[in-house]
């Protein structure tokens, strides 16, 4: 698929593939131990993934007609399931509503993705590609969270990191209003991410974009790495060699601005 909401679903099946092949080669004691997110197990992120997989499935389903709009209540009566669950029906559920989740975003025709809007957590109905996107969002940092509890050098797929930027940089920009804190910042700063268009704004507020704004600081180190790091999720001991930052402001500082979830 040549669209971005194609290229983004892409990414997810990537995303979902590479955590079939993990998840059943897991150990209980594995799925019961730390995970790359500071206050959750494995088996804790995984039911995480499972149930916003059933949440955006069920707005999913309503936007293509195959079923009623979700209740008030609905959201609450899917964790209080999926936390009820035991780590091991936590783990296997999760692959198999993440597949549910996948195959039917698979199944919409390409000469739909420009037209189709989901109703989701905000007031209005957003396009297809930023419905997908949302989904990325989550599933990209919380895969690296359960590959990161087996590896503190796990990365994020390149590809989900290609696309993820591109939708940072566009609709899904309003994200960086929700987990940046610019008042961290010692003062304004344009970081640009070497070897790329990208740059991290950071002045009232966080942006992300391919504007071609003068450089006061440069973050050397890869893609996946700076997405990580606005995630939330570089962390001195999840820090690829190599990764620095150079000018006004430090990596450390910028840790502060990006403290994650």
């Amino acid at each position: 698929m040549t669209t971005l909401a194609g290229r983004t679903i892409a990414a997810l099946r990537g995303e979902h593939d590479d955590l079939a092949g993990l998840v059943p080669t897991l150990s209980a004691e594995q799925l019961t131990g730390p995970s790359g997110a500071s206050e959750w197990t494995i088996a804790d992120v995984l039911s995480h993934l499972g149930s916003g997989a059933e949440i955006t499935r069920a707005g999913f389903r309503a936007a293509i007609g195959e079923a009623d709009a979700p209740g008030p209540d609905f959201n609450q009566g899917v964790w209080d399931h999926w936390n009820a669950l035991s780590p091991q029906d936590q783990a296997t559920g999760s692959l198999a509503a993440n597949e549910a989740l996948v195959t039917g975003l698979e199944s919409v025709p390409e000469a739909d993705h420009e037209t189709l809007r989901v109703r989701t957590f905000l007031p209005d109905p957003v396009p297809f590609a930023a419905f997908t996107a949302l989904r990325l969002s989550e599933v990209a940092q919380h895969t690296w969270d359960v590959r990161a509890g087996l590896d503190p050098s796990a990365t994020v797929a390149a590809g989900s990191a290609e696309v993820l930027a591109e939708h940072l940089s566009g609709s899904l920009g309003f994200l960086l209003g929700f987990i940046g804190k610019p008042k961290e910042a010692p003062e304004p700063a344009v970081v640009e991410i070497s070897g790329t268009p990208y740059r991290i704004v950071i002045d009232d507020s966080v942006r992300f974009t391919t504007e071609a704004l003068p450089a006061t600081a440069t973050f050397t180190g890869s893609l996946e790495a700076a997405l990580r790091l606005v995630y939330g999720r570089l962390s001195p001991a999840h820090t690829p060699a190599g990764a620095d930052v150079t000018g006004n402001i430090t990596l450390d500082q910028l840790r502060a601005v990006f403290p994650g979830f």
